[in-house]
């Protein structure tokens, strides 16, 4: 039990703050099996931010083009959209996207389930993400929000981790010309025929595999923390830690 406390304890003295997920453990784990091979690592932080490659990025486009009323155009992006994916999670953030501001903020208190509702109620009328991060008019905004509001706590889980088993993580997406000249790019040419990343598939023709150039299932870097979380052997350990002395 102490053992397995231990190794959990360990990310919070590198990160000096308990972290809301435990995507960054896996990140610190990773960077523990990278120790002794090398000492910098090549890291695609801020790819997603730069280039739309979260999947709710489509909802922000779909969006984009209906203020617009490029209704054809908005048209042909849903069919690809669900002709690629199968999936109709990018016409929900679309619906999403189009709601008020605080129906935004119930409707994620909502999907959580695990928040008091006393504490959800007492804090939704002061929470700035939905006005800051799902509110933005155009894909380019959305993407300058992300760099604003969101990329910052990556980069600090990732320096906290690198730093602890003493390796250096370099972001190369995150070069200053790259994002400058991304950042000014017109959307169209981030997300097109239903795919996100449509300038770094372009540039990509001939150099990766096409099977890894053109694929569309990509996530982040996610755990299944709901599946472990409900696991009885994970529940007896915490409630023990929580009932101990």
């Amino acid at each position: 039990m102490h053992r397995h406390f231990y190794r959990i304890w360990k990310i919070f003295r590198a990160h000096a703050e308990p972290v809301p997920s435990t995507s960054p453990y896996a990140q610190f784990k990773v960077m523990q099996l990278a120790r002794g091979q090398v000492v910098v690592t090549l890291d695609g932080q801020g790819a997603d931010e730069l280039l739309a490659g979260y999947h709710y990025f489509f909802g922000i486009f779909f969006k984009e083009l209906l203020i617009k009323l490029k209704i054809r155009k908005l048209g042909t992006e849903i069919l690809n959209y669900l002709k690629n994916h199968n999936d109709f999670y990018g016409i929900k953030t679309l619906l999403y996207f189009l709601l008020p501001e605080k129906l935004k903020t119930g409707v994620r208190i909502n999907e959580k389930g695990y928040l008091q509702r006393d504490f959800a109620e007492q804090f939704r009328n002061t929470s700035i993400i939905s006005e800051n991060l799902y509110d933005s008019k155009s894909l380019t905004d959305s993407l300058i929000n992300h760099f604003e509001y969101k990329l910052e706590h990556l980069l600090k889980w990732e320096d906290r981790n690198s730093m602890w088993f003493s390796l250096e993580a370099r972001v190369p997406f995150l070069d200053y010309r790259l994002v400058e000249k991304t950042l000014a790019t017109p959307s169209e040419m981030i997300i097109r025929n239903g795919t996100t990343k449509h300038l770094l598939r372009e540039a990509m023709k001939d150099i990766l595999p096409e099977k890894i150039r053109s694929r569309n299932d990509k996530i982040g870097f996610g755990t299944p923390q709901e599946e472990w979380f409900r696991d009885e052997i994970w529940i007896d350990m915490v409630n023990k830690i929580i009932k101990s002395q």
